[in-house]
């Protein structure tokens, strides 16, 4: 086989949007149009966008009294059409050359960067209350990370062939799989919604899409992309609506060929034990690949330099609202240095400002919907009560306007309270401290505190601690920082997933995902056939 061209992608250059800055007067004024106007988002099944009469509204989480528009709920007639008509258009799809597919999702990555660079930003900034700088890393730089980085990988794992032997060839093909690719995503990251669609269409598959509905509003964005990019109708479909319903249609489907999943490990589980149930009803062994909740851990050792912990417990804990899988939440704190560092990270946090994401003075915004709200506040509640844990900062909310809780720093004496072990998706961050000369053991329970191993940080001056810290804790995090905070992964450089609770670590950003997505095939062609059947050793 001819090796094929290597394509080499960089990672988007992240916008500073300054006062006055182009792309910041850009985003503004999208912002306002957008936040003003409605927009009715359809279903798309093969080149139809269908407007259901059943359809709820989109609200801004800072602002849920404020409609800026409606999504469709699909019924089970929907659903069945989306799959068939992903049945139909898999042949041409699976057939096109590879190079065909890289340059449709390489454009759809120019145009994120250019012409659709605005509008999906403050569409994520609107829709899912990201703060500028979280919206332009997650829906401008990240997804086109993904989307270029899938392209060079793809020609890495096209070009990885096995030897050739004596009088033979031998080549690996890559198939798609078999039927069609099921994607669930979740509201938290644009990137991610469109990532899980892209990565399994690039390698030939055709996907039935369940974006989550607090993300439908990007969503479409996101669609209007591919499109524009060429994409052909019916390589992707996006299906809104109950997902029970649509998950029981799809996971029963015989075509059905993998789940790419990201969202909460109870529905995850669902779903696994769902195609387990079903397994004798497919044709082959479908895929699973999802990646799920975290309880993330920041430790830090007695030689911890102040400034940088701190900084990386209110970024790790608050961006975002704490709204992300990796956010830090329990957090381990030496006796010798615990009043000079929660001095300095309450005092820090006293400083950060909170409302909508267009002021950009606030650094934290609204949590995602009412739900997410009161459990989060049930969780501040449950330490307002308790007799192991007090309130240092925060532990306010109000919903009147938008669904706002403040950044809330704990301080629990029981490293095994409740706010240590169960994820909460919110800003709220728990402290423990420990007696410096015990922080070996304090490894130990830093691994045996959760079900989960998504990411955690280790912070300190010492090398040999380091060492130590990353042998004990080995399993306890998919992703381990050192003197860091435990998120912000970067498509290229730190390839992202856990285990245990915490998914299958596929490795989103990565050729390990692509290769999940492929069913390969060996040929080996003998150019000498034999044509006696005896061997020389029986002469």
């Amino acid at each position: 086989m001819n090796k094929v061209k290597q394509y080499k992608a960089e990672n988007e250059p992240v916008l500073g949007y300054k006062a006055g800055s182009k792309e910041r007067n850009n985003v503004e004024k999208t912002y306002n149009d957008m936040f003003n106007s409605k927009v009715d988002v359809p279903l798309y099944i093969g080149g139809k966008e269908i407007l259901t009469e059943k359809r709820k509204n989109i609200l801004p989480p800072h602002n849920h009294k404020n409609i800026v528009g409606t999504y469709s709920q699909a019924d089970e007639t929907h659903v069945q059409d989306a799959i068939e008509n992903l049945i139909e258009n898999k042949e041409s799809w699976s057939n096109t050359p590879w190079k065909k597919r890289c340059e449709i999702f390489l454009k759809a990555a120019d145009l994120l960067s250019n012409e659709y660079r605005s509008k999906i930003t403050a569409g994520t900034m609107i829709g899912q209350s990201k703060n500028i700088f979280q919206a332009e890393i997650d829906a401008a730089c990240e997804f086109i990370d993904f989307l270029r980085f899938n392209v060079s990988y793809l020609t890495e794992i096209y070009n990885e062939q096995p030897i050739d032997g004596p009088g033979k060839s031998n080549q690996l093909e890559y198939r798609p799989l078999e039927g069609f690719v099921y994607a669930v995503t979740p509201f938290n990251f644009t990137a991610i919604g469109g990532n899980l669609c892209a990565s399994a269409a690039l390698m030939g598959n055709v996907v039935l899409w369940k974006p989550s509905d607090n993300q439908i509003y990007t969503a479409k964005i996101t669609m209007d992309i591919f499109k524009e990019a060429g994409l052909p109708e019916g390589v992707i479909n996006l299906v809104s609506g109950d997902p029970e319903m649509i998950s029981e249609i799809a996971l029963k489907h015989s075509e059905f060929s993998g789940l790419h999943f990201t969202g909460s490990t109870s529905v995850f589980r669902d779903l696994w034990k769902k195609i387990g149930n079903n397994i004798s009803l497919y044709r082959d062994y479908p895929r699973i690949v999802g990646e799920t909740g975290g309880k993330d851990f920041i430790f830090c050792h007695p030689t911890a330099n102040i400034d940088a912990t701190s900084t990386a417990i209110i970024r790790g804990a608050f961006e975002f609202q704490g709204q992300k899988c990796s956010a830090a939440s329990r957090i381990y704190i030496p006796e010798s240095i615990s009043k000079k560092l929660i001095d300095k990270v309450i005092d820090q946090t006293k400083t950060i400002k909170m409302g909508s994401p267009i002021d950009f003075n606030n650094f934290m915004t609204a949590v995602i919907h009412e739900n997410a709200f009161d459990r989060i506040s049930n969780y501040i509640d449950f330490a307002k009560s308790s007799d192991d844990c007090e309130i240092l900062h925060g532990g306010n909310y109000d919903k009147s306007v938008g669904y706002f809780v403040e950044p809330t720093i704990l301080l629990t004496k029981n490293h095994q309270f409740k706010t240590m072990q169960e994820e909460i998706f919110g800003p709220v961050v728990t402290m423990f401290i420990y007696k410096d000369d015990e922080w070996l053991e304090m490894l130990d329970i830093v691994d045996k505190t959760s079900d989960y191993a998504l990411t955690g940080a280790f912070i300190s001056e010492n090398e040999d601690s380091i060492n130590i810290a990353l042998n004990k804790l080995r399993y306890s995090a998919g992703n381990f920082y050192i003197n860091d905070k435990p998120s912000g992964a970067v498509v290229g450089q730190q390839p992202f997933g856990g285990c245990r609770a915490s998914g299958t670590d596929d490795k989103a950003g990565s050729k390990l995902n692509l290769l999940r997505w492929v069913s390969p095939r060996l040929v080996s062609r003998t150019h000498n056939p034999p044509t006696k059947y005896p061997y020389d050793y029986m002469d």
